[in-house]
């Protein structure tokens, strides 16, 4: 399992959503939603954007990314 689509199903749950509200908020489809908490798609990065912004957490919490890395510099 995802990582990513654990997340988003948590904080949907977390927040007392539905599928439906979900979609409606991210302007996407509830058929799309439940594909990303199933695994059988990622969302795209304009769906990730607005899952963030809806959540009120960042890209890096939701992919499980470290925080705080310096680009390495040449």
């Amino acid at each position: 399992m995802d990582i990513a689509q654990i997340r988003i199903k948590e904080l949907r749950i977390d927040n007392d959503l539905l599928q439906k509200e979900v979609a409606e908020k991210c302007n996407i489809t509830q058929r799309k939603v439940s594909f990303i908490e199933k695994g059988k798609t990622e969302p795209n990065l304009e769906d990730l954007r607005q899952l963030c912004k809806l959540f009120n957490v960042s890209a890096d919490y939701i992919l499980d990314l470290p925080q705080g890395l310096d680009y390495p510099k040449r």
